[in-house]
């Protein structure tokens, strides 16, 4: 059974389902959960207006909720969703740090740290000279995808880790080059899920390069 306190509240941490990043904290009662479920998007109750609001009515920043969850005692909710634009009154993507920041998802902090590089100089940051050589960026994508292949094939664990982690860099860098945002390929691969691989590939254009 839920568990509200004894005004009829109960805290609710909103989290990106895609990234991981949590969003914001507030409050809902047994009207706005089931108004959130029967909605899909993120309803709660303002303890300072004693009223219902939806988020995004006013700023447009709405969130699509795609499940509630509850913790183990069943008196704390998660909302788990899409944010579209920022989270925080402030302006902040996050009321807990913007993203790219130290409370951010690794992907996220990973991407923000790359973007920032982009205005360095190419002598102090191999990442600058990738970006203004960019030829050299798919190089490096297929060079370091060759080695770890041949990591998995036959090499330790430590090195199937350390080449893993340098596929993932140079290709996050080959995003930010192309400002593509790592939430569009997250959002493919979410897409994909529960799709079997084989069909996924038949269903794709025809004329589509390999």
């Amino acid at each position: 059974m839920k568990k509200f306190d004894d005004k009829g509240l109960m805290p609710v941490v909103v989290q990106d389902d895609l990234t991981g990043e949590v969003r914001m904290l507030a409050w809902a009662t047994a009207d706005t959960l089931e108004r959130t479920r029967s909605t899909g998007r993120a309803t709660f109750f303002s303890r300072s207006r004693d009223a219902i609001w939806v988020k995004g009515e006013t700023s447009g920043n709405v969130i699509d909720v795609r499940e509630v969850r509850f913790d183990c005692d069943e008196d704390a909710a998660l909302y788990l969703g899409t944010p579209h634009g920022p989270s925080c009154h402030t302006g902040s993507e996050a009321c807990f740090g913007s993203e790219g920041g130290a409370r951010a998802p690794l992907l996220l902090k990973l991407e923000a740290a790359l973007e920032e590089r982009k205005r360095g100089s190419a002598s102090a940051s191999y990442t600058k000279s990738l970006y203004d050589a960019p030829e050299k960026i798919g190089q490096k994508v297929e060079e370091e995808a060759g080695e770890l292949a041949r990591a998995l094939a036959n090499e330790s664990d430590e090195r199937v880790v350390s080449e893993a982690a340098d596929v993932v860099y140079h290709l996050m860098v080959g995003l930010r080059h192309r400002d593509v945002p790592v939430r569009a390929v997250l959002e493919e691969l979410d897409r994909r899920f529960g799709t079997s691989g084989h069909a996924e590939k038949a269903a794709r254009p025809q004329n589509r390069p390999k």
